[in-house]
């Protein structure tokens, strides 16, 4: 066990990230196994979920998970697993506010240009 302060609380954090990476990984395992046990559409969307949580959070390279993904897909493919339309379109199409203008701030005038000093 560290003696000096800084080692301590370093200990402490180093437990406490390497917790919430355990989570995480064990997150996109059980969404995995859970897709493959029984493909669809809704458990296909939580496990590339997982997934992209994890490459969000570090836990993945961008290569592994898109070839995870890809992977997924492919089962999907294969179980003929229709996927819904994609909600994120419509959810934004619908709740379209105009934004007020913004009020133009009155031109700065410009300084008079200095002329320089002639020479004789």
């Amino acid at each position: 066990m560290p003696i000096i302060k800084s080692a301590v609380k370093r200990a402490k954090q180093t437990i406490a990230r390497r917790e919430r990476n355990i989570a995480t990984k064990r997150a996109v395992k059980e969404a995995v196994k859970a897709f493959t046990a029984a493909p669809s559409a809704e458990t296909l969307s939580t496990a590339q979920g997982a997934i992209d949580t994890a490459v969000k959070k570090n836990m993945l390279e961008k290569n592994t998970a898109a070839r995870r993904k890809a992977l997924l897909s492919k089962t999907a493919k294969a179980a003929g697993v229709k996927l819904a339309p994609a909600k994120k379109a419509a959810a934004k199409a619908a709740p379209a506010k105009k934004a007020a203008p913004a009020a133009k701030k009155p031109a700065a005038k410009k300084a008079p240009a200095k002329k320089t000093a002639e020479k004789k």
